[in-house]
């Protein structure tokens, strides 16, 4: 089995997420897609009760991004959005996610 990347940075380019990897690589996502992946309480109990993703305005902007210990970010959007916390393992399942699409 293939090592799994390690993240070697997270950041903002171009208003964009940016999470660069131990191999060079980089995967960018837009604030609204990340916003739309909260894992938070409040947007999970939005998607069993609606069973879809929380609304969110594509125009939203990433306005913060606070490291939680060694393990995890938590991103500040312009909604006034704050309560999740982003897991850098949860963040490596999106760029698979995108990979397996992609192909």
């Amino acid at each position: 089995m293939a090592e799994a990347r390690q993240l070697a940075s997270i950041g903002k380019h171009e208003g964009q997420l940016e999470l660069v990897w131990s191999d060079g690589s980089r995967s960018l996502f837009t604030p609204a897609e990340a916003r739309e992946r909260c894992k938070c309480s409040q947007c999970q109990s939005t998607r069993l009760s609606t069973g879809q993703d929380p609304q969110v305005d594509p125009a939203v902007a990433l306005l913060e991004i606070r490291p939680i210990g060694a393990y995890a970010v938590q991103l500040v959007f312009s909604d006034g959005h704050e309560r999740g916390i982003f897991p850098y393992e949860y963040l490596a399942g999106w760029v698979q996610e995108a990979e397996g699409r992609a192909r």
